[in-house]
């Protein structure tokens, strides 16, 4: 399951958008809202593809594919030296799978920023900063223990200490490990450090509505700090915490009237997923009958063997094909039957790189 740290500065909302996160209303009989712990939530992905495949093949359930959310604490300059308990909030952020940096956007007096004054690229140079030194020191550390077995010519150990260099020279320079650039072979002599630095970033720009958002303040830190975020190679989206908390409790149908009523323009917990999806190189691909529709998640290039093993580990090893079609076709066809006698279903081997919103059937020995 896919795991999202939330982590920014004290007061930025965190707390807030993960309320919001953790009590969507989605249909999600497999993946309920529960709470693991009082920081950690599990939510179905919202898809309104699996929604209308679902009623398309009158299925008893609907499984969506499902986010784990960590509220992981404030994080203070120093945290990297053990700051604010910075140590312990640090082995959190090396346990999740990607990070979603929360970031004040609005100006309002009542609401104190820990440094005093509103400034995003300040803010998220703090978050990164510590991130990198703690990344510095695990890095120096290992590179330190492999001293002996690259002095004694082991393959192996030459090349990982290689490849730390090359990310202690970037960490060294203030830079995150991610914008280094290291091949898959790379990563993997360095998986077990489990580094922050390359996990990848979302940034969360959260407003307020009603509030002094920063896109129509008359200045230019909205635009400095989406082209700083820009050129980390990262992406961004707005959302509105308190508004989609509150928002929770309203009934769907009357959702779109009350963003209207507030000036919010977009579903930002949507937007939200869909931006850790894209930052995670992340696609959906759904089954679906009778019995249940459920989606899937892959990673973006997944072979269609690769596909099948999310599901079930033989998917993969007894692969022989798979029928595929995309739900929009299915759906304007009308049933796998009507689709297949119009030609709409492909068969696919075990080359096929399986497409977003692929609706497949896997046959195996």
């Amino acid at each position: 399951m896919l795991s999202i740290g939330i982590v920014g500065l004290p007061n930025v909302g965190k707390s807030t958008l993960f309320n919001a996160l953790t009590r969507q209303s989605v249909p999600a009989e497999n993946y309920p809202f529960c709470t693991i712990d009082p920081s950690i939530g599990v939510v179905g992905v919202p898809d309104v593809r699996q929604d209308l495949l679902g009623k398309l093949s009158g299925s008893e359930k609907i499984v969506p594919a499902a986010i784990e959310f960590v509220d992981i604490a404030g994080l203070v300059s120093g945290a990297s030296k053990g700051e604010g308990l910075g140590n312990q909030f640090l082995t959190h952020i090396k346990d999740v799978d990607a990070i979603l940096h929360m970031v004040r956007f609005f100006d309002d007096p009542d609401i104190i920023h820990v440094h005093g004054k509103v400034s995003p690229v300040h803010d998220i140079e703090i978050i990164n900063l510590e991130l990198i030194l703690s990344d510095t020191t695990v890095v120096q550390r290992r590179r330190e223990r492999l001293v002996r077995d690259v002095k004694s010519g082991n393959k192996d150990a030459v090349f990982e200490d290689s490849v730390l260099a090359k990310i202690e020279s970037a960490l060294l320079a203030e830079k995150l490990a991610i914008c280094v650039g290291i091949s898959s072979e790379e990563s993997k002599a360095i998986k077990s450090l489990n580094l922050l630095t390359l996990k990848p970033i979302l940034y969360s720009l959260n407003g307020k509505s009603g509030g002094a958002n920063l896109e129509i303040a008359n200045d230019t830190r909205a635009e400095k700090a989406e082209a700083f975020i820009t050129s980390l190679g990262s992406k961004f989206v707005h959302v509105d915490a308190v508004t989609e908390r509150e928002l929770n409790d309203v009934d769907d149908a009357e959702k779109e009237i009350f963003r209207e009523e507030l000036g919010v323009k977009i579903d930002g917990l949507d937007a939200l997923i869909k931006g850790a999806y894209e930052t995670l190189g992340l696609i959906t691909f759904f089954t679906t009958g009778p019995k249940e529709t459920r989606a899937w998640t892959v990673e973006k290039g997944a072979s269609a063997p690769e596909a099948g093993a999310v599901i079930h580990n033989d998917f993969k090893d007894k692969f022989i094909r798979a029928e595929v079609i995309n739900c929009e076709k299915l759906l304007q066809a009308g049933s796998w039957s009507a689709a297949r006698d119009k030609g709409g279903i492909g068969t696919e081997g075990k080359t096929y790189v399986v497409q977003d919103g692929d609706v497949m059937v896997f046959l195996h020995s």
